[in-house]
């Protein structure tokens, strides 16, 4: 396949891609994103398979065909409630792929004479670096959102002053391997590599629970860059191209991340929110005199059949429970009842960026009832019921009138402006970010303890 030929696929895979986070940034065009997305990735593979510089074709073909099969029935059987883990661990892959890359990269450049090798080693020692921090990083990522690893942050002592010894001891790796002759080349990326796997692992681990949204959409920035380093690595533009795109668009949905929960980039890399778990600020609601109100499967289908408007606020319970089929057709219902419902989606529910959207896209939800934060938070002051399904940070009141409260400056939905709060939760636990809710004690909030699922269910029945 001729070489011009080939740098035209790659621009019109790279055109594809481009649509297809265009595509994706809507619930609307999402479908079409994803397929706008295929194109693109098949173009780019097809034009690399005839480019000509594949040594052995049968076995790649045979390589990717084992890991299209495992993908596919990996995909078939993860539930949307475990997507976000496994994002991470995808991530971690490509991470692993750029170390791999650049110890290759690194092996084949001993017998290339360039006047450009420096700059081909500075490419190398990024790369690799990024793709270890990328690797180790997301598999802690990964093993925090299954479950396996707590999501209170572990606070190593002098965290901070080890992390940056490690990066300087990097920086001072590189630009000696750079100097020295090829057989230490070799052994300088090794202890690079290990350096970053290592600060990857502190670095996560230090970042609590509350925080785990933004880390999701972090690494996904970090694998990015990890590809498009690979590219400069392999002197493919395709993949420097798809590397920055996934990079730079991960950076900014950090950004859009942090800004939803009132922090900054570095403070969420400084980790450590949540390490007190099960308090709000100085005392724990166990210490207030407070009652708790609650109510029953049919008050609830009564005062949710007497009201003129319905705000339902879903949150990572709702995808544990796997109850957005269940909410969609008593969502239904009630509009047949010439009820006015509407959806609120905060920017951080769930464990992964768009986590809620996708769930009620899933249930084939009507878009024009799905709203953003900023777009209904106004709404509430004359909502006469909000249904609460498994969201606890996103609608604490702390957040907006504790100033001692870890949470506080966050934007959260104001669902207590409401004439009602019905809040379904199987117990008075404290959400991931491990900060109690004093939203549970207000006085126009009646608890619905029990499976989501099961509660909602029950409502469903009862509605006619």
């Amino acid at each position: 396949m001729p070489e011009g030929l080939i740098n035209i696929s790659y621009v019109l895979a790279g055109i594809f891609f481009i649509l297809s986070l265009g595509g994706l940034s809507r619930q609307e065009t999402a479908i079409r994103g994803n397929y706008y997305g295929i194109i693109g990735m098949a173009l780019a593979v097809i034009a690399t398979i005839l480019g000509g510089n594949i040594l052995n074709l049968g076995i790649l073909i045979f390589i990717m065909l084992i890991g299209g099969v495992i993908g596919v029935l990996v995909g078939k059987r993860v539930e949307m409630a475990s997507m976000p883990e496994l994002i991470a661990i995808l991530h971690s892959f490509v991470g692993a792929a750029a170390v791999l890359v650049g110890i290759v990269s690194m092996t084949k450049s001993f017998s290339v004479i360039s006047s450009d090798i420096i700059t081909k080693e500075i490419e190398i020692i990024l790369g690799v670096f990024i793709g270890a921090y990328t690797f180790s990083g997301s598999l802690v990522a990964f093993l925090k959102l299954r479950g396996s690893i707590g999501g209170k942050p572990f606070m190593l002592p002098f965290r901070h002053g080890i992390n940056f010894l490690m990066l300087l001891i990097c920086i001072i790796l590189g630009i000696s391997l750079i100097n020295e002759n090829n057989e230490s080349k070799i052994f300088y990326l090794y202890i690079i590599m290990t350096l970053g796997f290592l600060i990857g692992i502190l670095m996560i681990l230090a970042i609590g629970g509350a925080d785990m949204p933004v880390v999701v959409s972090m690494l996904n920035s970090y694998s990015g860059w990890a590809a498009a380093s690979a590219g400069f690595m392999l002197s493919n533009n395709l993949l420097i191209i798809t590397g920055a795109l996934v990079g730079s668009s991960g950076a900014i949905l950090s950004y859009i991340m942090c800004r939803g929960m009132n922090r900054s980039f570095l403070s969420v890399i400084a980790g450590g929110f949540g390490s007190e778990e099960g308090a709000i600020s100085s005392e724990s609601l166990s210490n207030i005199d407070y009652e708790i109100r609650s109510t029953s499967i049919k008050e609830t289908e009564e005062i949710l059949c007497s009201a003129e408007q319905v705000i339902i606020v879903p949150g990572y319970g709702m995808a544990v429970a796997q109850a957005q089929h269940i909410i969609k057709d008593i969502s239904k219902k009630l509009l047949n009842k010439d009820i006015k419902v509407k959806f609120a989606i905060h920017p951080v529910a769930g464990r992964l960026p768009g986590h809620m959207n996708v769930l009620l896209a899933e249930a084939n939800l009507p878009y024009d009832i799905v709203f953003e934060m900023d777009e209904i938070n106004s709404e509430f002051k004359v909502t006469d019921v909000v249904l609460v399904v498994g969201a606890n940070d996103i609608v604490n009141p702390g957040a907006m009138d504790d100033e001692s409260s870890p949470i506080f400056g966050m934007p959260v939905l104001e669902v207590w402006e409401s004439k009602k709060v019905i809040v379904l939760k199987r117990t008075m636990a404290t959400g991931y970010s491990g900060v109690s809710n004093p939203l549970y004690i207000h006085e126009n909030t009646f608890m619905l303890f029990g499976d989501a699922k099961e509660s909602l269910n029950k409502i469903d029945s009862q509605l006619s």
